[in-house]
């Protein structure tokens, strides 16, 4: 309880920016009102695990980026992936952060189907 307290004032006081008593009380007050939510280890086990994906694409994302500055990408191409096993939408909002994250990719459209409609950038293919 007291980890979804201090995540929330947290976010509370960084939408906020502002630490007066006023604003304190109603942080404490909306923190303890908004419902909490259980979460089952696997799906925190897939959350943990995106997360190191999306730290670990930081570094990628610089790379490409300066892959489009110096050498230029001239192809592109819509691709579907598919979504991986049973994800909830939170999963699928952080897939898809995961994917738009890096320069060279971004989803299109999420099918309910469990598709994910990419469109990539890429360089041109020599013949």
């Amino acid at each position: 309880m007291i980890g979804h307290l201090i995540l929330r004032l947290t976010i509370w006081f960084l939408l906020t920016a502002n630490f007066s008593a006023a604003n304190i009380v109603i942080g404490v007050a909306i923190a303890l009102i908004l419902p909490r939510s259980s979460t089952s280890p696997e799906r925190l086990k897939d959350l943990l695990r995106g997360l190191w994906k999306i730290i670990v694409a930081v570094p990628q994302a610089y790379k490409e980026a300066f892959e489009l500055i110096f050498r230029p990408h001239n192809e592109e191409e819509i691709v579907m992936e598919r979504v991986p096993g049973k994800r909830s939408p939170g999963l699928i909002f952080l897939d898809i952060f995961l994917i738009t994250f890096t320069p060279k990719t971004t989803v299109l459209k999420y099918h309910d189907r469990g598709w994910y409609e990419v469109h990539h950038v890429c360089r041109r293919k020599r013949s």
